[in-house]
């Protein structure tokens, strides 16, 4: 499949800082990219250049063909947007910020109404049709946002953290709904700063600091190590983690208090690390990798730890 999104080289700045650094990926059509990132890792500001809020200072992004800067009504057309905040007028029922969207794309009469009705009916909705969105729960709002963000039948929706503020359960059902979205061939991007939205992914860029420091899918980002994570917690965690160092000569690191260590067949490495210092040990949990230890891997810190 081609490319939906092809961005090259994107750099933007503020001043003296630079909110993106050279930053080069592709969405394919038809799939769920993630750009997942900490604060401040540039996820915003790239997301806002996709929708042709703003302007690249260097570089070029394009979707479907059309780039962003010299050609965004083009791409206006061709994307739906969905923002973090609401956008949902509070005073309208939810059929009727459908129908109100509609006509800010030229859509009106009886097509129109077929058309939000048919998308509130998808995502579960219609029976809260005539319902101020003001009384819909955080969940059901997000699924108006996201109805109207295909009403006009965009190719690529463009979600800018669509689950934060929402609890678990309709986080869970947002991801029923990315889902269907797929399946329809519609290529999805969206931003978030959540490790398991991430991973639902097919394929994710995590961003620190304005660059890409890894881009692949998931399990296979995960994986690459090899290793086991191997976590200890213990009252002095530095003299641990030099006396690991000294004896085993592998890569230690101290992270909001927890020595970690990345070994391969870590089952059998806890015994021998609870032999060689005894009494240092209060507790060890062995796991597989995630993209948060991708994150540390890369950058040397923990995903919301300040650098």
């Amino acid at each position: 499949m081609g490319s939906a999104i092809d961005v090259r080289a994107l750099e933007r700045s503020f001043g003296e800082r630079k909110a993106l650094a050279g930053v080069t990926f592709d969405v394919r059509a038809g799939e769920i990219f993630g750009l997942l990132g900490p604060n401040g890792g540039g996820k915003t500001t790239l997301f806002r250049i996709l929708a042709t809020l703003l302007p690249p200072t260097r570089g070029t992004a394009t979707v479907l063909g059309h780039d962003v800067a010299a050609d965004s009504a083009a791409v206006r057309r061709e994307i739906g947007v969905v923002f973090q905040a609401t956008s949902t007028d509070k005073k309208l029922t939810s059929l009727e910020n459908l129908v109100h969207q509609g006509h800010m794309y030229g859509m009106s009469g009886a097509s129109l109404h077929r058309r939000a009705a048919e998308l509130l009916e998808r995502f579960g909705v219609a029976d809260r049709a005539g319902e101020y969105t003001e009384t819909l729960s955080g969940g059901l709002r997000r699924r108006v946002e996201i109805a109207k963000g295909l009403l006009h039948s965009p190719r690529v929706l463009l979600l800018d953290e669509p689950s934060a503020g929402l609890d678990p359960a309709a986080r869970r059902d947002l991801r029923n709904v990315l889902a269907s979205l797929k399946k329809d061939g519609t290529t999805v991007l969206i931003t978030t700063h959540f490790m398991e939205e991430g991973a639902m992914c097919d394929r994710v860029a995590i961003l620190d600091l304005g660059k890409v420091v890894a881009l692949g899918k998931p399990e296979a980002l995960s994986a690459e190590s090899g290793t086991d994570v191997i976590s200890i917690q213990s009252r002095d965690a530095e003299k641990l983690k030099a006396g690991i160092a000294a004896k085993f000569e592998v890569p230690v690191s101290v992270l909001d208090g927890v020595v970690r260590v990345e070994r391969s067949r870590g089952h059998e490495f806890v015994p021998q690390l609870v032999e060689s210092f005894p009494g240092q040990v209060e507790a060890v949990t062995v796991a597989k990798p995630t993209l948060e230890d991708v994150f540390i891997r890369r950058t040397g810190r923990r995903f919301g730890e300040e650098r």
